[in-house]
């Protein structure tokens, strides 16, 4: 299995869906692309500041209570369903399917996240390692409008139009339909992960085989800003995520 943090002689790293470490309780389901509580490899550490990407499954009335984090940006994005947060700095509400929620843990907060609706939700908990320990926590949701033909930034920072992070880290999502294709939103990624929520796309690369990559597939890469410079969807539900790393 090689290394995500020094990518393979290709340039990049895939982490197939069914690869991922899983775990399985009564009441949620999730399945971890990088090591995570009882889930270890040395291999799978993270990738650069990406140190968490969690597909968590909830039950309805179950959830997350009470619990600490510290000096870490902890990303959430709704899939389905809804979630209810509560923390220590006095911010409670309720994070819908579509939303994008931000927590700075700087210095430290608590708090809980609990599906108090009446089905089963899912999201995307992302870790992202900030660029100084004990910062000021800071909390902030929105609802971007993510479209078909576009990548719809979520984070990045000094950017006021966007929620923003602790990190030189971007994060955009689209949704693009069957036949669609999509260049970078930016003129180059030096370091970037891609990760799958949903549907099927194609990388394709002029001087070697296409890249596939499936719901839950993610895939790392570094110095491919040459040959990785679009996206082509193959299903009308292909839902998808792109980090730019420092």
């Amino acid at each position: 299995m090689p290394a995500p943090l020094s990518t393979n002689n290709l340039g990049f790293v895939i982490r197939p869906a069914a690869e991922r470490f899983h775990s399985c309780h009564d009441w949620l389901e999730s399945w971890h692309s990088f090591s995570f509580a009882g889930h270890y490899s040395p291999d799978w550490m993270g990738f650069g500041p990406l140190r968490v990407i969690n597909d968590d499954t909830i039950a309805a009335g179950r959830g997350f209570g009470m619990h600490p984090h510290r000096d870490m940006e902890i990303i959430t994005v709704m899939i389905q369903g809804q979630l209810n947060h509560r923390d220590s700095m006095g911010n409670s509400g309720v994070i819908n399917a579509g939303d994008v929620q931000r927590m700075s843990a700087g210095t430290g907060i608590v708090h809980s996240e609990m599906n108090e609706g009446h089905e089963a939700c899912r999201l995307l908990q992302i870790w992202i390692e900030p660029s100084d320990e004990g910062l000021s926590p800071a909390y902030e949701q929105r609802t971007p409008n993510i479209g078909s033909d576009t990548w719809t930034p979520l984070l990045a920072p000094n950017d006021p139009s966007v929620m923003a992070i602790e990190r030189p880290v971007s994060l955009w999502r689209a949704k693009p339909k069957a036949g669609q294709t999509l260049p970078w939103p930016v003129q180059s990624i030096e370091r970037g992960w891609i990760q799958m929520i949903e549907g099927e796309i194609e990388l394709p690369r002029p001087s070697a085989a296409s890249i596939r990559l499936r719901k839950g597939d993610g895939l790392g890469f570094r110095g491919l800003s040459s040959d990785l410079k679009i996206l082509q969807s193959h299903s009308d539900s292909s839902d998808v995520l792109l980090f730019a790393l420092e």
